[in-house]
């Protein structure tokens, strides 16, 4: 683990942030070796920070001990080289004893996951959160969706509790998402306070969080297509409109609207992908179920679809790049 500070880690990413699935091998335990090579792939192919046992990585179904090694094992692959963000949830009293089990294994910090079943007041989520923050020693990112949803008021306060840093958004509210960012910006003047979008399926709203200034996202595609989450967060980076949009168009909406068609698709699609790419990394543990058959065709030929557009693409910007050193052998110039 490095010493440097989770939240300045995250201002400087470069690349995806990757939401790795957790393996289970035949016999339903967690496989730790496909699991350690899930996460190695993830690194090598360019993931900005990994995030072990979260939401993708079925928390939920995890017990203390499996969501300790596990996240040993990502800590372990890193070597401190990008940094790992945990999971934790439940009430107030598991919630901390997932995040000690998390700084015990190395993380670098918490994403806190709404709490259980309950529905709570903002001074009750406020108190939640605090408590949890203070529990460790490790920054801390809350998660909003479900039956955790903030007021402006409550996310200023949140930003100003000790070791929490930033806010993930799974409700996909962009009135309320700006009235926060304002809010937090006019109440706390310079502070470097972290949002994310956290969607499902975050790059298909990716162009409209970045119109008020939320640039950070999760991607579950990472997990599984790698190569085309990359094209994407490069496209958004460099305001290449025409690559973003025709991924948009010919990827990502059509994987959203396979995701709608079965419950749990967000964690139980993504598992199917990465089998796909040729890691057993297991079924989902129940409750979830796995998708239907028509419906992992429909996934392969979604896929396929998004990398024979990148291929298309560098193939039309390989001609573009050779008729300009064209131009400028004509003209005498520089190739």
């Amino acid at each position: 683990m490095t010493s440097a500070p989770l939240a300045a880690r995250l201002r400087e990413v470069a690349g995806p942030l990757f939401f790795p699935v957790t393996a289970f091998g035949p016999d339903g335990t967690v496989d730790l070796d496909v699991f350690r090579a899930h996460v190695r792939a993830g690194i090598d192919a360019g993931a900005a920070a990994v995030f072990a046992c979260c939401g993708t990585g079925e928390f939920h179904a995890l017990t203390l001990e499996e969501f300790r090694i596990a996240v040993a094992a990502a800590v372990e692959e890193t070597t401190g080289r990008i940094p790992v963000v945990a999971g934790s949830g439940y009430g107030t009293a598991l919630a901390v004893q997932y995040a000690r089990a998390a700084e015990e294994a190395g993380a670098d910090g918490l994403l806190a996951m709404p709490p259980y079943l309950v529905v709570a007041d903002q001074e009750g989520l406020l108190n939640h959160y605090a408590a949890l923050a203070a529990a460790t020693g490790l920054e801390t990112i809350v998660y909003q969706r479900d039956n955790a949803v903030f007021t402006p008021e409550t996310v200023v306060a949140l930003a100003r509790t000790p070791r929490i840093i930033g806010l993930k958004d799974g409700l996909g509210d962009l009135d309320l998402m700006q009235r926060i960012v304002s809010a937090v910006r006019t109440h706390r003047p310079g502070d470097d306070f972290l949002y994310f979008n956290g969607l499902p399926t975050a790059e298909l709203t990716g162009l409209a969080y970045r119109g008020i200034g939320i640039t950070l996202y999760s991607s579950a595609v990472f997990a599984f297509a790698p190569d085309i989450a990359l094209a994407f967060h490069r496209a958004l980076d460099t305001g290449d409109d025409a690559l973003a949009n025709a991924l948009l168009d010919h990827f990502y909406r059509p994987l959203v609207e396979l995701r709608a068609q079965g419950r749990g698709y967000a964690v139980s699609l993504v598992k199917a992908g990465v089998r796909l790419q040729g890691l057993d990394v297991g079924e989902v543990r129940t409750p979830l179920t796995e998708p239907s058959a028509a419906h992992v065709k429909d996934l392969i030929e979604i896929i396929a679809s998004g990398r024979t557009l990148l291929e298309e693409y560098a193939a039309e910007n390989s001609a573009a790049e050779g008729r300009v050193a064209d131009r400028h052998a004509a003209s005498g110039g520089p190739a």
